[in-house]
């Protein structure tokens, strides 16, 4: 049924927290299909994360929508704290 398929998993987009295993600082991003964003970001794929990992997935979040994801992910990098992400992921263990 179509119903079935709007709620399907392939049909979501997701922001997640990754910490810097050496480093300790947090990367947020967006992604449809996080497991593969983040094999990217663990084979310097990413720019931005580029010679920084190995990373840790720490948080990740669901959305219907890439809209509401990237909404969301400018939330969390818009609070600028480090201590805030931290208690974020800290939350979600």
């Amino acid at each position: 049924s179509t119903q079935a398929h709007q709620n399907s998993p392939s049909m979501s987009f997701h922001v997640y927290i990754l910490r810097g295993a050496s480093s300790g600082k947090f990367y947020v991003g967006h992604a449809q299909y996080p497991e593969k964003r983040i094999a990217e970001h663990h084979h310097n794929r990413v720019p931005s994360t580029k010679n920084r990992g190995p990373w840790q997935l720490v948080y990740t979040e669901q959305f219907p929508t890439r809209a509401a994801a990237s909404c969301r992910e400018r939330e969390i990098k818009a609070m600028k704290s480090h201590a805030w992400i931290e208690q974020l992921a800290g939350a979600s263990r």
